[in-house]
């Protein structure tokens, strides 16, 4: 597709075509946003009117677009299966409906040489309206002294049963000088949420309490559930499992 003929408008609406289907979100944001509240050596080091495009996983998509994958790739050869089918579906995405266009594809697995993330994954849901991320800057009066609380995002329709897996930046295309920074919605307005949801993420997080701080429209299949809480060397004897039950039936 010719330069001229991509705008923020086509590039949502043809990965959501694309990406939808397969259980993924597409969110867009200008590089400033993302840039301006983070230091420099973390800045993504384009214009800042370039257009950013988040990508996150909804809780359709292990349905959806990871059993598929599995059953036609099989486990050989892959050291991650979710992130590769990720990869896989967003690679596709990209050179079928933007073929010539300069695209750097950040994923929320890759880090950089420096061993930092290419991407700030939770700041760039928040600067794109996705999600709220919530920090412990955000609660008044903070009841845990000195202690680091990891913040955590929530979904207004999903709380945190998502996960956000890439950043797309195409490189030639530039957004409206006049296109407005969206609020993500505060779904978790009061103290005493904050501090249940950041106890929650930071000493419970095994339990997945957090996830549901709001009421989700959608939660992980129970077989969803079944492959994340395997530990990851034992995930490719689990999905060898579900697919022999497949064969023999």
């Amino acid at each position: 597709m010719a330069a001229s003929n991509v705008n923020m408008e086509t590039v949502k609406k043809l990965l959501e075509e694309s990406l939808g289907k397969l259980g993924f979100e597409v969110y867009t944001l200008k590089v400033g946003w993302y840039n301006s509240v983070l230091p420099a050596k973390l800045h993504l080091p384009y214009a800042d009117d370039s257009l950013a495009v988040l990508i996150l996983s909804t809780p359709s998509m292990f349905e959806e677009a990871f059993l598929p994958f599995m059953k036609e790739r099989g486990c050989q050869g892959l050291s991650d299966p979710i992130d590769q089918c990720v990869k896989h579906c967003v690679t596709s995405a990209v050179s079928q409906s933007f073929a010539g266009q300069k695209v750097d594809v950040r994923y929320d697995y890759e880090l950089l040489p420096s061993r930092k993330p290419k991407f700030l994954a939770q700041t760039a849901a928040h600067v794109s309206g996705a999600a709220f991320y919530y920090q412990q800057s955000d609660v008044s009066d903070q009841p845990w002294a000195n202690k680091k609380m990891f913040g955590v995002c929530v979904h207004p329709k999903l709380g945190g049963w998502f996960a956000i897996r890439a950043l797309l930046v195409f490189q030639d295309v530039h957004m409206d000088p006049e296109e407005v920074q969206p609020d993500p919605p505060d779904c978790v307005p009061t103290r005493e949420a904050r501090i249940h949801l950041l106890e929650d993420f930071n000493l419970r997080w095994q339990d997945w309490s957090y996830r549901n701080i709001i009421t989700p429209s959608q939660t992980y299949s129970q077989k969803q559930r079944d492959y994340f809480s395997t530990p990851p060397a034992q995930r490719h004897a689990l999905l060898r499992s579900w697919e022999n039950k497949q064969t023999n039936k």
